[in-house]
């Protein structure tokens, strides 16, 4: 037997070996990574302190960083950790830190609508889950090529094909900033308009000896 069959019939009884009761680390690894980000997503969405809520969405987002390099799409998961890690937590930080959000728990951050928050996100789970299967239905991977995560095919498709989303969704940065900023503006206007400057001579005791 030459060596390409013997490879090839060593592949083939490895993925008959292979099986849903039989996974790989790399496949229980990424099933214990999603349920950690789906934990920390469920607490960023839930808790009433607005600090906690952008730190636990620093977890939920690097979990999905991990999640794509276990996918072996390494460009996704560095651009995940540098523009949502990396900027997006922090210009929110620093939205917080201007619009002197309290620390503790926030009585205002509950909305009480969370049946509707429940049912409109699964609503767009399911439709988002829909979209990318019938996206991808028929698609067929060459893994002889190369890796479909890599960088050379994601920026080769990224910045030939889909260029001006990837350009549209800069303007999420921009706008988190500018809104951060007309927020604290805004405050600061309520609180001079709150609180006026008064005369320290105005209304002042009138000494004894006066009288």
């Amino acid at each position: 037997m030459s060596p390409a069959a013997a490879t090839a019939a060593t592949a083939a009884a490895t993925a008959e070996s292979h099986g849903f009761l039989s996974p790989t680390g790399v496949e229980i690894a990424f099933l214990l990574v999603g349920l950690v980000t789906l934990g920390a997503a469920v607490i960023t969405v839930t808790t009433r302190q607005l600090v906690h809520a952008a730190l636990w969405l620093v977890v939920a987002l690097g979990g999905l960083a991990v999640e794509y390099l276990l996918l072996t799409a390494e460009f996704i998961a560095w651009v995940q950790v540098l523009i949502y890690v990396g900027s997006v937590v922090v210009l929110l930080l620093f939205g917080l830190m201007l619009t002197k959000a309290p620390i503790g728990r926030s009585p205002d951050a509950d909305s009480r609508n969370r049946p509707v928050a429940l049912a409109v996100a699964l609503l767009a789970a399911a439709a988002l889950v829909w979209v990318v299967v019938d996206a991808f239905r028929t698609t067929v991977i060459d893994l002889d090529g190369a890796a479909q995560g890599s960088t050379d095919v994601t920026g080769s498709i990224l910045f030939r094909h889909w260029v001006l989303p990837f350009e549209a969704l800069s303007v999420l940065l921009l706008a988190a900033l500018i809104g951060a900023i007309v927020l604290s503006r805004k405050k600061a206007a309520e609180d001079t308009t709150a609180s006026p400057a008064t005369d320290p001579h105005e209304d002042a005791p009138t000494p004894e000896g006066d009288r």
